[in-house]
C-alpha cells in the first residue's frame, strides 16, 4: 500500500492513531483504487452531456415498474426534523441535543474541507457514537449528550471534490470515499451494535448511474466490514436539475441501501442557473423571490414527494436557514413566521420531515408536522397519485415573479465575499444577516451575479448590472464589512484571498462549475 500525506497540517495525536490507522487508510486506499476510475468516468460524462430537458427514454421500464425500496428501519422511521451542521465538537454536541430526531454531520457544504476538520471531524463523530463526548468552553461550560439524542446521519463530500492531504500511489483520493470510508471503517460495526446503523446523505448527483456507483461502494464496503449488506442507509439529496428527471432511476441503484430523497432546494436552485446559464429564459431575480411555492420549485418538491411514497422511501424536505435574533423581535416574529409556513406546506404536502439549521428552530418545524403525523413516525403510506409534474413543469423557470434589484445584487456580492472569508479561514457554515450560509446558498448568490452579468439584467432604475458595476458595489460592500469587524478581524479573514477568489467564481468569461473547487487551492 502506498499511501502519503501532501503537506498535511498537524493533528491530535489521538487523531492520528484512531482516524488514521494503518487498518483504516489501507480500507480507503482499496476504496480508491476499486472506484476512482469510474468516478472520474462519470464526473467527464457530466460535462460531456448536453442539458437534459426531459426523462430518459432507456430507462422507462424503471418508471414504469413495480418495485420499492427497502423498508424504514425500526430505529429510525421517524424523521419529521433533522438539523445539520458541520462536525466540530461543540457543534456536534448541540446539534444531537437539539431536539431534533436527526443530526446530519455535514463534510460537504457546511463545512471548509481543512485537513483539521476532515480528521477530526471523524474523531468526534466516534466520540458521539461511544457516548463518551464532552467540549470544555473558554467560559468554563461543559458540553456533554443528554440521554437520548438524536440519530447521527453522515454527509461525505461530492463526487467532484478530493482531498489534496491524502494521496494513495501519488493520486489525491476522493473527499466521498474518504469521508464514507472513514466513517464506515471505524463505526459501521459500532452503530449496529448499538441498535442503530450508518445513515448517510448523498450529495451532488447528477445521474443515476453516479447512484449505482454509491451502491456498488456500499456494497464491497460492508463485505469488506463484515456486516450484513443493506446495513448501510442512504438518502440522496435531489439538488441538481438532472438528478430531478431521475428520482426513480435513483432510487432503484440504491434499493436496498435506500432511505429516501430530500428536497436540497438551495442547491436545485444554483443547479438551474448553472445547468442553463446561456439561456436568457432562464434568469431569475433576487435570490430572496425564489421561494418554494413558485411554479418551477413547487413542480419539483410535489413530484419528490409522489415518487418516493410510489416507492416506499422518505420524502425529506428542504432547509430552514433562518438564525433566530433576539436584537429585532419583530423581524424575527416574521421571519420565525415565514418558517412555520414553510413546514406546514411541506408536511401538509406529503413530506416526512424537514432539515433546520439552528436548534431554536427545532421546535417550530417539529409542531407543523406533529400536526399532520401526530404519533405516526412518517406518512410514506400517503400516495399523491394526484400529482402529474411533466419536464416542463420543471423547467418553468418564466413563471418565477419578481425582479432583479440593486439590494439583491448588493446582497448577493456582500454574501459571497463573507462566506468565501469564512470559508477560507476554516468555516464552511457562517451566520450572515440572521441567515446561515453554507456552500449552497453562497452558491446562488454568486452564480446569479455571473448570470445578471451574463445576460445584462436591468435594474428598476434603468442600470444594466455589469462586470464594473459589481466590482463598484464590491469595494463598497467590502469598506463597509471592513469598518464594521476592525483591522484585526479583517486582515485574519484574508480579504484580499476573497477578493480574487470571488472575481473567478463570479466575474469570469464562463462559470466555474463550483466555487469550493476554485477556492480549494487556497485552502
Amino acid at each position: 500500500m502506498t499511501v502519503s500525506y501532501s503537506a498535511a497540517p498537524p493533528l491530535s495525536e489521538r487523531a492520528r492513531a484512531e482516524v488514521l490507522s494503518p487498518a483504516a487508510l489501507e480500507f480507503v486506499a482499496e476504496l480508491h483504487r476499486r472506484f476512482d476510475p469510474r468516478r472520474r468516468e462519470l464526473l467527464a460524462a457530466r460535462t460531456a452531456r448536453p442539458a437534459p430537458t426531459g426523462f430518459l427514454p432507456e430507462t422507462a421500464d424503471v418508471r414504469a415498474g413495480d418495485w420499492r425500496v427497502a423498508a424504514p428501519r425500526p430505529d429510525y422511521a421517524d424523521r419529521r426534523v433533522e438539523i445539520t451542521g458541520p462536525t466540530d465538537r461543540k457543534m456536534v454536541i448541540n446539534a444531537l441535543n437539539s431536539g431534533a430526531r436527526g443530526f446530519m454531520a455535514d463534510f460537504e457544504d457546511a463545512n471548509s474541507p481543512t485537513w483539521r476538520n476532515q480528521v477530526e471531524g471523524h474523531l468526534n463523530l466516534t466520540d458521539a457514537i461511544d457516548r463518551t463526548i464532552t467540549h470544555d468552553a473558554s467560559d468554563g461550560r461543559r458540553y456533554r449528550l443528554v440521554d437520548s439524542p438524536a440519530t447521527l446521519l453522515v454527509r461525505p463530500r461530492g463526487w467532484h471534490l478530493v482531498d489534496k492531504h491524502l494521496l494513495v500511489d501519488g493520486v489525491p483520493v476522493a473527499g466521498a470515499l474518504m469521508d464514507f470510508g472513514l466513517f464506515a471503517f471505524h463505526n459501521a460495526r459500532r452503530l449496529l451494535e448499538r441498535g442503530s446503523a450508518p445513515y448517510l446523505y448523498l450529495p451532488k448527483l447528477e445521474h443515476h448511474l453516479e447512484a449505482r456507483l454509491w451502491n456498488d461502494v456500499f456494497v464491497h464496503a460492508q463485505d469488506a466490514l463484515g456486516v450484513p449488506r443493506g446495513s448501510i442507509r442512504a438518502t440522496v439529496l435531489i439538488e441538481t436539475f438532472p438528478a430531478a428527471l431521475q428520482m426513480d432511476e435513483i432510487l432503484f441503484e440504491l434499493r436496498e441501501h435506500s432511505y429516501g430523497l430530500n428536497a436540497g432546494r438551495w442547491d436545485y436552485i444554483f443547479s438551474m442557473i448553472k445547468t442553463f446559464r446561456d439561456r436568457p429564459g432562464f434568469v431569475l431575480p433576487d435570490r430572496t423571490a425564489v421561494t418554494m411555492t413558485v411554479p418551477f420549485m413547487r413542480a419539483y418538491t410535489e413530484l419528490l414527494v409522489a415518487t418516493c411514497h410510489r416507492r416506499g422511501a422518505f420524502a425529506m424536505g428542504g432547509m430552514a436557514a433562518l438564525i433566530p435574533s433576539r436584537r429585532d423581535p419583530e423581524a424575527n416574529a416574521r421571519a420565525v413566521a415565514a418558517v412555520d409556513a414553510d413546514k406546514r406546506r411541506e408536511a401538509g404536502d406529503g413530506f416526512d420531515g424537514t432539515w433546520v439549521a439552528h436548534p431554536d428552530v427545532v421546535p417550530v418545524a417539529r409542531a407543523a408536522f406533529d400536526a399532520v403525523l401526530g404519533e405516526r413516525p412518517n406518512q410514506i403510506d400517503r400516495r399523491r397519485d394526484d400529482v402529474t409534474t411533466t419536464p416542463a413543469d420543471l423547467l418553468d423557470v418564466a413563471s418565477t415573479p419578481g425582479s432583479v434589484t440593486e439590494a439583491g445584487l448588493r446582497g448577493n456580492v456582500s454574501v459571497t465575499f463573507q462566506y468565501l472569508s469564512f470559508w477560507l479561514t476554516g468555516r464552511g457554515a457562517a451566520g450572515i444577516d440572521n441567515l446561515m450560509e453554507d456552500a449552497a446558498t453562497a452558491e446562488i448568490a454568486r452564480s446569479q451575479v455571473w448570470q445578471w452579468i451574463r445576460h445584462g439584467a436591468q435594474l428598476p432604475d434603468g442600470r444594466v448590472v455589469t462586470r464594473d458595476l459589481v466590482a463598484g458595489i464590491l469595494a463598497e460592500e467590502t469598506a463597509r464589512i471592513a469598518a464594521e469587524v476592525g483591522d484585526r478581524v479583517w486582515r485574519q479573514g484574508r480579504p484580499e484571498d476573497a477578493r480574487e477568489v470571488f472575481a473567478r467564481v463570479a466575474l469570469a468569461d464562463e462559470l466555474p462549475e463550483f466555487l469550493t473547487l476554485v477556492a480549494y487551492d487556497r485552502l
